[in-house]
């Protein structure tokens, strides 16, 4: 299901002022004169929070897309804002952005996932305690380590900290490492000799797939 942040600006509390004497239809373009003002105060209000203005879903009456002078006399309008969403997907787009690209290979190899599930682009959103970012070829950590001339600075170290600046008051968003069991590392690491002096067994096994990654969590 998507994550998305919901206002409902008709509250039954909000619409007593409204006369009985009214006709319907006067009713409903009160509803929808007074939605539109509230939607109209909450796109200032995240706009001023956030530095963006969101995108956002009209329902009326539980219909998608619906103007709100389609709304029943007694009824419902709610928006809900993409904020979650829009998140993510700038996330992705930066990382792309400032990867090194020479020969694309590792900007076709960031991974999305919610609670260690893997999300397809263009996936519904799940619920999730955690959403990470983070890339399958098994040469990220040199690229983190600053080790090509493209992007001296790292990848997930410099969009994790623009994507704290620019979200901060939404989630939680850090720099981090997790260990994807899937992808082009999996494949290096089931088959590499490499050693670590420090790490045995199952710690070398969680060593080598070890990824710099975004982690978000709200």
């Amino acid at each position: 299901m998507a994550v998305t942040f919901k206002i409902d600006p008709i509250g039954r509390d909000e619409i007593l002022f409204l006369s009985q004497d009214m006709t319907p239809q006067s009713r409903s373009q009160a509803l929808a004169d007074f939605a539109r003002q509230n939607l109209s105060e909450a796109l200032a209000s995240n706009t001023a929070a956030l530095g963006w203005t969101p995108t956002y879903d009209t329902f009326v009456d539980g219909r998608p897309g619906a103007s709100e002078e389609q709304v029943q006399p007694d009824g419902e309008i709610v928006y809900e804002f993409h904020l979650m969403n829009e998140m993510f997907e700038w996330i992705g787009e930066m990382l792309v952005t400032h990867s090194p690209s020479r020969t694309g290979r590792y900007q076709d190899s960031f991974v999305f996932t919610a609670d260690g599930t893997v999300v397809a682009p263009g996936a519904p959103l799940p619920e999730a305690e955690e959403y990470v970012f983070t890339n399958v070829q098994p040469y990220a950590r040199k690229i983190e380590r600053g080790l090509s001339d493209q992007t001296p600075d790292g990848v997930f170290h410099v969009v994790a900290a623009m994507a704290q600046g620019r979200f901060g008051n939404l989630a939680r968003i850090h720099f981090g490492y997790r260990t994807p069991l899937f992808g082009a590392i999996e494949e290096w690491a089931s088959r590499t000799s490499m050693e670590s002096p420090y790490r045995r067994g199952a710690q070398r096994d969680e060593w080598l797939r070890r990824q710099p990654a975004i982690v978000i969590t709200r």
